[in-house]
């Protein structure tokens, strides 16, 4: 993590340590599958293709993010009073100042990106601004900027580079029939075979990446409150979020799904009912975590 004055979260490290364990001793059985299953000839085009992608993620995850939400950045002079908040949390923080943007949508919501601190963008959405008192709006920024300066987004790209690479190769042995008619010992299919072991690798490589977005963003409510001092404005914040996404339009909230990894607070909750699928803790879970540091504070 990068030097700031976020409050260290020994639990959030140790959370990545062992989860990042676990996908690197997942991809070395499934990089042996790939050498005993897929043809040498495959394998190259493979990892070209799953690395393109990666590299895309990793470079351009701000301007994809940006660009796909039609956020726009602002100057100081466009909004001066999110401006002035987030040189206010920098400060206090202690971390470079990332960029700025505003989205023209009514889904009270907010999202960080960006592969480190120096290159990050804090994005709010018109129907945030608009919902939210300044002590709500600081709470929610925090936790963006904790965000940042836990390197969450860096973080969880790399670790998704073994399911990019599970799904690519699972794509190609059901559509092109990598291995032709070539058999196992058992005269199984090679394809099939390669198809079955894509499928477990994502599966399990999934659910790791969905249980350190869950705990990332526990970490980043606590770093949150715990810098501003003020744990009732993330929750109030909080509220009011998960409160006004069932009035928002279907449609707008289907079309943000796909960043929901992103976002302070989901943007669908469907799939929150499956607590093993989703990117979010429950808002439940946030708020007794955020009540039981307002009684550490006092407040």
């Amino acid at each position: 993590m990068a030097r700031t004055r976020f409050a260290p979260d020994r639990g959030l490290t140790s959370r990545m340590v062992f989860v990042m364990f676990l996908i690197g001793l997942l991809a070395v059985v499934f990089v042996g599958a790939l050498i005993l299953f897929v043809p040498a000839g495959y394998l190259p085009i493979v990892l070209i293709l799953a690395a393109g992608l990666l590299f895309a993620q990793f470079f351009f995850s701000d301007k994809i993010a940006t660009f796909a939400m039609g956020a726009q950045e602002v100057t100081p002079e466009q909004a001066p009073e999110l401006h002035a908040l987030i040189d206010r949390l920098c400060a206090l923080a202690d971390m470079p100042k990332p960029r700025v943007a505003i989205s023209q949508t009514d889904m009270p919501n907010a999202f960080a990106t960006g592969r480190s601190p120096k290159n990050a963008v804090i994005c709010v959405t018109t129907g945030l601004t608009r919902r939210l008192d300044n002590q709500e709006l600081e709470g929610v920024v925090a936790h963006e900027l904790s965000h940042v300066a836990h390197r969450d987004v860096l973080v969880i790209t790399i670790a998704s580079f073994l399911g990019i690479l599970a799904s690519l190769l699972g794509r190609m042995a059901f559509w092109f029939g990598i291995g032709g008619r070539e058999r196992d010992r058992d005269g199984v299919p090679v394809e099939l075979v390669i198809l079955l072991i894509s499928v477990v690798t994502y599966a399990v490589s999934f659910l790791l990446i969905r249980g350190l977005s869950r705990y990332r963003e526990l970490a980043a409510d606590r770093s949150a409150a715990l810098l501003t001092g003020n744990p009732s404005g993330l929750a109030s914040a909080l509220v009011k979020i998960s409160g006004d996404m069932g009035r928002i339009p279907t449609a707008d909230l289907r079309k943000a799904e796909p960043f929901n990894a992103f976002y302070f607070a989901p943007a669908f909750t469907k799939d929150s009912v499956m607590a093993l699928m989703s990117t979010h803790p429950t808002t439940e879970k946030r708020l007794e975590q955020l009540g039981r540091i307002s009684q550490q504070l006092g407040r």
